[in-house]
């Protein structure tokens, strides 16, 4: 089994890195820096292939992709994993460049990192392309405008791609997180109900992958919560997280360091 992974350095990505080494595959990790690359790759068994990408230069996580279809015969598995989470609020004038850098690392590079590997995988005929979106896709939280939006652009792209090629054998997943214990999350100034552990999330999202699902919120629990909350009336969802802590604005803490 080859498994292409963005956003492998750490959190969700380190997790699922080292969730399918010991299920015996072979990785094509992605990150910025090699070093956490290289860190990561010394703890896991068998062999593997990195790439020391920022995932917003397309064509450099393009000539990746094509580096390991040629090293391993093929991808089974593509994970967009990458992703980033500020604070913005579009009244702020330079709040505007933060969203587009949420945009094009959560939106843009999940289509840069499948477009590589859909014709080789059409004419195998298998394989399976997997989009980590988010519960804040589901509903808008006060405060993450770039992040919820950039997610629910995730979930929807991800279904229509599904729709578009699975008649030629490939494979589109949408794995929706909750509340993963990760850096990322650490930053996060209001309670996180039923958070879970990175490897435990891991594990689940590589069993659903593997069960042929199409989509699935880790853990189960937040799917529950997340179909009640799309049910809410807006009345009722405004009322419940209008005064709800926000993550603090990414350029507010630039200014102050």
């Amino acid at each position: 089994m080859n498994v292409f992974l963005t956003g492998a350095s750490s959190g969700i990505g380190a997790a699922l890195a080292r969730e399918y080494a010991q299920r015996g595959a072979t990785l094509g990790l992605v990150a910025r820096r090699q070093a956490l690359l290289d860190e990561l790759v010394a703890t896991l068994p068998g062999t593997h292939l990195t790439y020391a990408v920022d995932v917003t230069d397309k064509d450099a996580l393009l000539a990746a992709a094509q580096a390991f279809e040629a090293a391993t015969g093929g991808a089974d598995i593509v994970i967009a994993n990458a992703g980033i989470s500020l604070g913005v609020k579009t009244e702020h004038y330079e709040d505007l460049a933060q969203f587009e850098r949420v945009f094009e690392t959560n939106v843009l590079a999940v289509a840069h990192t499948f477009h590589p590997f859909i014709a080789p995988m059409k004419a195998r005929r298998r394989g399976a392309l997997v989009g980590i979106a988010s519960v804040a896709g589901i509903r808008g939280l006060p405060g993450s405008e770039a992040y919820c939006a950039s997610k629910s652009a995730v979930i929807t792209y991800c279904e229509s791609l599904r729709i578009d090629i699975k008649r030629a054998g490939v494979r589109v997943v949408t794995i929706c997180p909750g509340f993963v214990r990760t850096p990322l999350t650490a930053r996060n100034p209001y309670p996180m109900p039923f958070l879970m552990e990175a490897a435990d999330f891991a594990r689940v999202a590589a069993d659903k992958i593997a069960g042929g699902a199409s989509y699935a919120v880790i853990p189960w629990q937040m799917g529950i919560v997340a179909k009640l909350l799309r049910l809410l009336p807006n009345w009722a969802f405004d009322r419940l997280f209008g005064n709800r802590a926000q993550k603090p604005r990414q350029s507010a803490r630039d200014r102050a360091a």
